[in-house]
């Protein structure tokens, strides 16, 4: 990647309408988003490499719509095996970029702890360097890494932000934007509590960075509208998104305009009712249904130029 292209990528997502798709389900979620898409379980083994053939096959039919694009779509967050393969005869992340001005990025976590104090932590992730080495020989841009967060525990919510922080350093001083994606679980009876605790705890690491640093956050769509108003202004960061969280598309969507400055990247929502057995008109017409009224949600959120142009 030259860093013409890179400044262009920062610019359309700090600056441009639209919304990040979410098309990283790994080798966990894989099976349950292939089983929505109509992929029967005795179609491939789970966790081979015919799994990962069959979410290959419906990541390409998404990216290669003519419905998908950079008009309405930001950036696309990839997991590694995608990444390393091809959509029509070019990697994946430089088919994206230069075939449909969408900007690549790279899920790195390795999947969650289990709980402990109200929140599940990452795993550890000892190859981080190699995979933002890898990431920037593709020509990505940014990274995205999810913990979550299930009780109001003031202990574990610090852990969840030390660790995102600390790795988005590790992942900043690499040359990548990372996104840090400390999820709030919207089935906790205490959500409106645990987003009030985490948000303090992101404003005070945030005011240990360097001006030079710049990160994003995806947040779970907040009980209190504007909750994250502060971060979405904040120089450092250059773009807040919201999670679908397990909300469903029309959910989703009237939680996210109400946010202002917030734009959506959503991973189910998206895909929601897209099927294998699809003619390619109806799987298009769908597609363009779901991008639209997830364009229009995260255009209606008030993406105002103003609150970005000091980015």
């Amino acid at each position: 990647m030259t860093e013409h292209d890179k400044m262009l990528m920062l610019k359309k997502m700090c600056h441009a309408d639209g919304f990040i798709a979410a098309l990283d389900q790994s080798g966990g979620s894989t099976p349950k988003a292939l089983r929505l898409y109509g992929i029967k379980d005795d179609a491939y083994e789970v966790g081979e490499k015919s799994m990962y053939d069959c979410i290959h096959k419906m990541r390409t039919r998404i990216m290669t719509s003519p419905k998908f694009n950079g008009d309405r779509i930001l950036g696309a967050i990839l997991f590694a095996d995608t990444m390393n393969r091809e959509v029509e005869g070019l990697p994946t992340a430089e088919y994206l970029w230069k075939k449909k001005n969408v900007v690549p990025i790279l899920k790195v976590d390795k999947g969650l702890e289990a709980e402990k104090d109200g929140v599940q932590l990452m795993k550890p992730i000892p190859n981080l360097d190699t995979m933002c080495d890898a990431a920037l020989a593709n020509g990505v841009l940014a990274t995205k890494m999810r913990s979550v967060i299930n009780q109001a525990d003031l202990s574990g919510i610090k852990q969840i932000v030390e660790q995102q922080f600390d790795f988005g350093k590790q992942i900043m001083a690499k040359g990548l934007v990372p996104i840090l994606e400390p999820e709030v679980s919207i089935k906790s009876p205490e959500k409106q509590e645990i987003e009030a605790m985490l948000r303090a705890e992101l404003m005070e690491n945030l005011k240990l960075l360097r001006d030079d640093q710049k990160i994003m956050f995806k947040l779970t769509l907040p009980t209190v509208d504007d909750l994250y108003e502060q971060l979405v202004t904040h120089p450092n960061v250059v773009r807040v998104v919201a999670l679908s969280g397990g909300y469903t598309r029309a959910e989703a969507d009237a939680l996210l305009a109400r946010q202002h400055g917030v734009v959506a990247s959503f991973s189910r929502a998206l895909t929601e009712g897209l099927r294998d057995d699809m003619t390619d008109d109806a799987f298009d017409t769908l597609l363009d249904t779901s991008i639209g009224e997830i364009f229009a949600a995260s255009k209606a959120s008030g993406v105002k130029k103003e609150l970005h142009a000091h980015k």
